[in-house]
Formats: structure tokens, sequence, C-alpha cells
């Protein structure tokens, strides 16, 4: 099938972060990592031109379109199958949990809101009753290649990749990418090079804790200054100078170590014994 000579005949628009995926190939990875069984429910977001959407719905129970372009929700709606609803919609706006259980996610968003949509889709480290990620067995993002990256990234990667965003997507998920997708995969071709990131929705989240909500305090706080070392880190984040050095020397952390260094378990560690030392 000729994606790019369909696609041609629109003009994405830049202020939605619009780029049509014409890659064959690169569908089929999508449709291959989402692993559909005919007895599921898929929610896409940002459907487009529907090149994914003609795929899920001839391999799912039920596809759910969430398009915020009413250009394109015209475009959807010439595909014929009794399987498929179109909602005109903003997704951070939209309950998934409203569509079902065991719910998977097909997304090709804007890159510009890759955070948001993931806090809103797996919620946030201290939204332990979010509704949505009870609602959702697996994610299949399309998203820009850095932010791929610190996505799956881990306390050994390049510092600038490991950080809150990692936290936000493992606290909830085990991730993996896919697939690395180059710009010339889409019309128009974007600046940047994009990838296919895989998450399992866990049954719960990778740490038990006392207080999340301080947990998320001290992730904020571990790399909100990433070229202080922790100990600064933490006390320009609003701790107590006096506990945030006990804390390091019970953990045996060097007051010269930097945030990214720690592991998302060891940041557990720390938030729950500089809680007890406050």
């Amino acid at each position: 099938m000729n994606y790019f000579e369909r696609a041609k005949k629109f003009r994405a628009k830049k202020r939605l972060g619009q780029n049509f995926l014409i890659d064959g190939e690169v569908i089929d990875d999508i449709i291959e990592a989402a692993d559909i069984q005919p007895d599921e429910t898929v929610v896409e977001i940002g459907g487009g031109l529907g090149f994914v959407t003609e795929r899920l719905v001839e391999l799912a129970k039920k596809v759910v379109v969430i398009e915020l372009d009413e250009d394109m929700v015209e475009q959807l709606s010439k595909i014929d199958a009794d399987n498929l609803e179109i909602i005109h919609a903003d997704i951070l706006k939209t309950d998934i949990s409203q569509f079902g259980e065991n719910i998977k996610i097909v997304a090709n968003i804007p890159y510009y809101i890759t955070s948001p949509i993931l806090a809103h889709l797996l919620g946030e480290v201290d939204d332990l009753d979010n509704k949505n990620r009870k609602a959702i067995s697996e994610i299949v993002m399309m998203t820009q290649y850095e932010a791929a990256l610190r996505i799956t990234a881990d306390e050994f990667s390049p510092e600038k990749a490991y950080g809150p965003l990692t936290i936000l997507s493992q606290f909830n998920a085990d991730t993996e990418m896919v697939r690395f997708v180059k710009a010339k995969s889409f019309f128009p071709a974007p600046k940047v090079n994009s990838a296919v990131v895989k998450f399992i929705v866990k049954d719960k989240p990778l740490l038990d804790l006392s207080d999340y909500s301080f947990f998320r305090k001290v992730v904020r706080a571990c790399f909100g200054t990433r070229r202080k070392n922790i100990k600064n880190s933490l006390t320009i984040g609003g701790f107590s100078k006096d506990a945030v050095q006990k804390t390091l020397a019970d953990l045996d952390i060097s007051e010269t170590s930097r945030g990214e260094t720690l592991s998302i378990e060891k940041i557990g560690e720390l938030s729950e014994k500089l809680k007890e030392n406050l």
C-alpha cells in the first residue's frame, strides 16, 4: 500500500504536532508489538489518516480512536468497520476507563506532550488509584527517540537520559524500546528521529512505600538540580540539611554522588529513610 501517495494529499498541522507515518514496515512492527487478540479492545490515540487504524480493526474486537483534529476525524470516518468508534476529543481530557478493562493502547502522539500523556495514562507515582492505569494492560507508543531513551533508561544510562520521565514510566510499567524509526518514515519528515516503545502495565507499583507523595518530592529534588551533588540537591529541594546528611550516612550514599546515579529502588530507600529522619 502506498501510504506516501495517500498522505501527500493532506497538509499536516504543525500546531498539532502532526506527521503522518507512511512506512509500512514500521506499521507492521507496531501491529506485531501490540499483539492484538480477537477479544480485545484497543484505544488508538491520534488515528490521523487511519493507516494503523485500518490494521487494528481487522484484529481487535473493538477499536476506539481518540482524535483531536476534526479533519482527521472525517478521514477516519471513511473506514468501513462495524467495530470502529471514533471520538473527536483531547486524549488528556478523556477517561480511558470508560471503554472497559484490559485495554491496549496504540498511540502516535504529539511529541511535545509525551510526559503529560504518560502521566494521564499511567498516573503519577503518587496517584495509586488512577482509573486509566487500572483499565490498561499495555501501551505501544510512537515517541521522539530522545524521549524513548529516557523512558527506557536506568542509572547506568547517560545522565541526561535517566530522570523523572524514567521513573514516571517504569514505576507502574515494564518498558521496552521496540524499534528505532527514521524521520523519513513520516510525511512530512520531522526534524527528529522517533522510536516505538512498549509498556506492560504492572499489577502494583514498582516500590512498596509508606508515602508516595513524599517519594515524588524526593524524585523531584534528586533530578531538579543535575549539576549539584545529592546532598545539595535534596537541601535545595526543601529537606533539612541535618536529616539529609544523616540519611545519606545511614544508607552509605556519598554526599558527592548525584541523583542520576541512584537506581529507582535506591531512591525509594532514600525516601523512606529521609522521611524517618525528618
